[in-house]
């Protein structure tokens, strides 16, 4: 019985939860407003539009948190709405609800009795919020606790991963890799939800990023199966991301993710839950097959 939940239940909530951060929020790095901002050689980003970009990962730091609505969807493997706020100014901490909108995984959960999850991300762990249906598996508990470090040891590099999405939630990857790829245009003003704002776009190739964070950033993209995909990004007066749209190919089938941001640098605090209403994820697996 153990070892069913952790097949069908307990792996894919933890999947779930990091897809939805990477959707949300595209993190990249420890928020080092400098990290990987150097000007990719032999590319064809413009000076102007690599400084504006460089102002949105220094402002994106300073504002330290933000509320973020987003929609993915990952082939035919998942799809799903997440809305929440987080915070990363110091260690990255959140809470999301996180809607299954389709896909093999959102069939899964459903036969589970669960279409929307929340997680809190705390700076040691994060916590998903089962169903009911999958609460009386765990003796009644309501709560399954995943510990980056116990992520981080799984087989296989998912689990590292996982944890380096879930630890670092500030939305600057899309920016970094406009900046690595060498390969971006400034389309022109629009207003996104009633903001007016400054639409950059552009192609990113694996093969082709160069600069500081290259490695780094072509090990994220092909850890999740990506060569290529294009970014937009949409800025605000005060140089901060309003919206940010990213299309590809995965091993699995097309990728695709939007997210908008407001509310920069509003309070955001993670709640620990009950440890009484709580199942570890480490105990859980050592007791497979029992």
């Amino acid at each position: 019985m153990r070892d069913r939940i952790v097949r069908r239940g307990i792996l894919p909530i933890a999947v779930v939860a990091a897809l939805s951060a990477v959707a949300a929020c595209s993190s990249s790095g420890e928020g080092d407003s400098h990290k990987g901002a150097a000007m990719p050689s032999g590319g064809r980003l413009d000076p102007r539009s690599a400084a504006a970009l460089r102002a949105v990962e220094q402002a994106t730091v300073r504002a330290g948190s933000a509320r973020i609505e987003s929609t993915t969807a990952m082939g035919g493997m998942l799809s799903l709405r997440t809305d929440g706020a987080l915070g990363w100014s110091g260690r990255s901490v959140g809470t999301l609800r996180i809607t299954y909108t389709g896909g093999r995984l959102a069939e899964t959960m459903r036969k589970l009795n669960s279409t929307s999850m929340e997680a809190r991300l705390l700076p040691d762990a994060y916590y998903a919020r089962v169903g009911a249906t999958f609460a009386r598996r765990l003796h009644g508990r309501h709560w399954i606790r995943y510990a980056y470090e116990d992520l981080a040891a799984l087989p296989g590099g998912t689990g590292a991963q996982l944890t380096d999405q879930l630890r670092n939630t500030a939305p600057l990857q899309p920016v970094r890799l406009l900046l690595a790829s060498g390969d971006v245009r400034r389309v022109g003003e629009e207003t996104v939800r009633g903001r007016r704002t400054t639409h950059y776009s552009g192609m990113v190739t694996t093969a082709a990023l160069t600069g500081d964070a290259a490695a780094e950033l072509k090990e994220r993209l092909e850890q999740a199966g990506v060569t290529s995909e294009t970014v937009d990004i949409w800025i605000d007066d005060q140089d901060l991301l309003v919206k940010k749209a990213e299309r590809g190919e995965l091993t699995t089938g097309r990728m695709s993710s939007t997210a908008y941001y407001r509310d920069y640098g509003v309070r955001v605090a993670a709640a620990e839950p009950p440890a009484a209403d709580t199942a570890d994820f480490k105990e859980l697996l050592s007791t497979r097959g029992s």
